[in-house]
């Protein structure tokens, strides 16, 4: 295994640092696009915080009534609490060789498109009250938390393979976890994942993010194809030969992952480096409100 020098480690360091700001304000940006208003992962439970009045019903004891409130009609209300959870969510980006695949200048890595939507959605939480931390570390509230995931984002180095696996043992219950890759490697992982998710209560998303060459296979002649990290290598006189074959494998794969996801109470979806990341943002809001029960069993 091949170590970096610690002159190059610091170099990398402080070229990332650079990006900080920028990725913090497309972050804040991007998340003022889309409004949580009553988001799905609020819900009535145990905590200290009001969240709604609701109409009394069969079950209600005489004790959970708020009869100030009630006074003012003919029916009984009670007031709920928000559910406050000692870990909320939890964010994973991989940090595989191949999401820092880019087909061209004009979009960015996968990597970085990944980023952008992490911490865009952590800061949506953030503003919410919510707990959010990288997956196996920590989960905090408040503003603070948003610099640090931006940091740890932006800083964390890629692997040296061409795949990732989340850290094992990792899911808490009652977490919501938001998983972003591009599922080109072996998958294996994906099932253990969701099959640990399931057992302890864990709701989630698994979002893959591809490339538009990746995504059509846009690729005709002779073309040598390597993964970024060396790995693998295929030289092909006839490459637009194998657009039917690599799509079919493409879908298949695709397939598997939702089947997977729904099987596990997830949500499964597939968005490219140069589509809306508000619209895929605004695809992560809404399944992790779908999954928001999941946390609670």
């Amino acid at each position: 295994m091949s170590v970096t020098p610690p002159a190059d480690l610091r170099a990398r360091a402080e070229a990332a640092s650079g990006h900080l700001p920028g990725l913090i304000l497309s972050a804040e940006r991007l998340a003022a696009m889309v409004a949580p208003g009553a988001h799905g992962l609020r819900r009535a439970g145990p905590g200290e915080d009001f969240w709604q009045y609701r109409p009394a019903a069969s079950g209600d004891g005489a004790r959970s009534i708020d009869w100030r409130r009630s006074a003012r009609s003919d029916v009984q209300f009670v007031r709920d609490r928000e559910a406050q959870t000692a870990q909320a969510a939890a964010i994973w980006l991989s940090r595989g060789q191949g999401m820092g695949f880019t087909g061209g200048p004009d979009r960015p890595t996968k990597a970085g498109f990944g980023q952008l939507l992490a911490l865009a959605t952590a800061m949506l939480m953030l503003r919410g009250g919510e707990k959010v931390g990288l997956l196996g570390q920590p989960a905090r509230a408040g503003r603070m938390q948003a610099d640090r995931l931006a940091e740890a984002l932006a800083l964390t180095p890629a692997t040296g393979r061409d795949d990732d696996t989340p850290p094992p043992g990792a899911l808490r219950p009652g977490q919501r976890v938001v998983v972003l890759s591009d599922f080109l490697a072996d998958p294996a992982w994906v099932a253990d994942l969701l099959a640990q998710a399931a057992g302890l209560g864990v709701g989630g998303v698994l979002l893959q993010i591809l490339d538009p060459d990746e995504a059509r296979f846009p690729f005709d002649g002779a073309v040598e194809f390597r993964s970024l990290s060396g790995a693998v290598r295929h030289d092909s006189r006839d490459a637009g030969g194998l657009r039917a074959a690599y799509l079919a494998r493409l879908a298949e794969r695709q397939d598997w992952l939702a089947a997977q996801a729904r099987q596990a109470g997830w949500q499964f979806a597939t968005r490219q480096t140069d589509g809306d990341p508000a619209q895929a943002l605004n695809w992560l809001w809404q399944a992790l409100g779908q999954t928001a029960g999941q946390g609670a069993r």
